[in-house]
Order: structure tokens, then C-alpha cells, then sequence
């Protein structure tokens, strides 16, 4: 738990995490009205963030103050400017970054303040798709989708690549499980790498602009295998993008997010369409 701390100049005090039956109850009653998810009353959010904050070298403070929940089975994509805190709140969601002060809590449990021993058994629930890949360039498609299966889920490499040769079918490349990465493209790298994400099983997806680094003409196929394991895969997702066209028609909730808070969340066609905070219109229209 990270309440009262204080960081270089900064000086930051916030609330205990909130009861679980309590914090379900306010997010229930806040984000019914804001997402396609199919809500049943008495659940609780799987993503909880309460009072989020990130400050880089004492000084430049990225995460203000960021509130979200997320829930089981929902599609959640962020937007916003560059700088907004968007990958940052990512990374904190994963423990990649350490956040400053504020709570993160993944089905009512804690995951601020835990040692490192902790924290890697955390991530086993948290995948991520980066910008950049992130493959193993002497290990081809397969061996890279197998690799955390046998050494962090300790699987047996028989049962691991199965789940491998399953994955790397379901994201278009059953012919290419034995080409290492300098034999792909971008795009047929990231098919690899969210392969690999979804291989873990994890509780919570997390999306990275994972069409920014990305030629056009390949962000088309990409888009189509996170469509499909959106609409098809029974995942929760945090998606970060600039991606338009896939929040619009595959989120169940839209979030913007400036400054190093969330400014507005609603359905897409409401934000879209109907945005409520001038800054968000502004953002809007600027990429149309």
C-alpha cells in the first residue's frame, strides 16, 4: 500500500484503499452508465486504481491523481495526447514502474508496495504487448511463446508447446513457428508477441501502442488479431492507442486521459461522438 510518502519536492497524501464491497459498489454505480460491459450487480471490478500517482526525479509529475476500474471481461481503450500518463499507467499496472503513491488492486488484493519476489508472481496475471516486441531474436516464433510458459507458469515443454503451436495458429502464423524474429515482419513479430501474452492465460491484458512502431500497411493485420481476441477471446484488456477506428467499434469503454489524470470516460459513440470535456472534443477533432 503507498499512502503518505514523499518524493524529492513532492509531497503526496492519499487515502487508504477502499473497502472492496464498497469501492464495487461506488464503481458499479459509476460505470454502469459508461461501458458496454455486461455488468451483474455484486461483482467487483478485476483492475481497481485508486489515487494513482507517478513522480520521475522528484520533479516532473506524470500520474496526478488517476481513478479507473476495469472489469472482467471488459475492452477498456485509452487515449490521449502524448505525455498524458497513458504507457505510464500501463507500466505501474505491471509494477514496471513503481508508482509514487496511490493503490493498484487486481480482484480486492494489493499490488503497490510488495517486494520483488512478490511482484514477479504478480505479473504471471498481468501480460503485456509492447511497442517494440520485445522478442527473443535467437529463439524462434515458438520458442518464444513457450518460454515464460515453462519458466514462470512451470509448465512441461510437451503441454508449453501445444499451448504455443495454439497460439501462434489462432494469430495467422501456424507457418512460421520456426522463424526467428529477423525472419519476420514488424507486424508478424507482434502477432508473435501478443501470441505470447496470450499463452500466459493471464487475468489482464495490457496493450501498449502496439501498432506505433509498425509501416501502415502492417498495422492492418494486427489490428484484426486484437479485434478478434477482443470480440472472440473472453479477455480483459487495457488497450493504449491512436487507433480510432478499433475504439470506436471494439471498446466497451473509451477513456481520456491529460495531464496525468482521466479527464472523460463513456461508451465510444458518447465520447466520440458526444464528448463532454472540451478537451477531449479538441483531442477528437484534431485526428479526424
Amino acid at each position: 500500500m503507498l499512502g503518505r510518502k514523499h518524493e524529492g519536492h513532492i509531497k503526496v497524501d492519499v487515502p487508504p484503499a477502499m473497502d472492496a464491497n464498497e469501492a464495487a459498489r461506488i464503481a458499479y454505480d459509476q460505470d454502469i452508465s459508461l461501458s458496454r460491459h455486461h455488468f451483474v450487480e455484486g461483482e467487483h471490478p478485476v483492475v481497481r486504481i485508486e489515487h494513482l500517482m507517478k513522480t520521475f526525479d522528484g520533479h516532473t509529475q506524470v500520474l496526478r491523481d488517476v481513478n479507473l476500474n476495469v472489469w472482467n471481461g471488459e475492452i477498456v481503450v485509452v487515449l490521449g495526447p502524448s505525455g498524458s500518463g497513458k504507457s505510464t499507467m500501463l507500466r505501474c499496472i505491471n509494477l514496471l514502474e513503481t508508482p509514487t503513491a496511490g493503490h493498484i488492486l487486481i480482484d480486492d488484493d494489493e499490488i503497490t508496495g510488495k517486494s520483488a519476489k512478490e511482484v514477479n508472481f504478480i505479473r504471471r496475471d498481468l501480460g503485456m504487448v509492447f511497442q517494440s516486441f520485445n522478442l527473443f531474436p535467437h529463439l524462434t516464433a515458438l520458442e518464444n511463446v513457450m518460454i515464460g510458459q515453462t519458466k514462470v507458469l512451470k509448465k512441461g515443454k510437451e503441454e508449453a508447446r501445444a499451448e504455443a503451436v495454439k497460439q501462434l495458429e489462432a494469430v495467422g502464423l501456424g507457418d512460421r513457428i520456426d522463424y526467428k524474429p529477423p525472419q519476420l515482419s514488424g507486424g508478424q513479430q507482434q502477432r508473435v508477441a501478443i501470441a505470447r501474452a496470450v499463452a500466459m492465460h493471464p487475468k489482464v491484458l495490457l496493450f501498449d501502442e502496439p501498432t506505433s512502431a509498425l509501416d501502415p500497411e502492417l498495422v492492418r493485420d494486427v489490428l484484426a488479431v486484437m479485434r478478434d481476441l477482443a470480440l472472440n477471446g473472453d479477455m480483459t484488456m487495457i488497450v493504449v492507442t491512436h487507433e480510432m477506428g478499433f475504439a470506436r467499434d471494439v471498446g466497451d469503454r473509451v477513456v481520456f486521459m491529460e495531464g496525468g489524470v482521466v479527464v472523460e470516460q463513456g461508451l465510444p459513440e458518447e465520447v466520440f461522438d458526444h464528448p463532454k470535456n472540451e478537451r477531449t472534443a479538441q483531442f477528437l477533432g484534431s485526428i479526424k
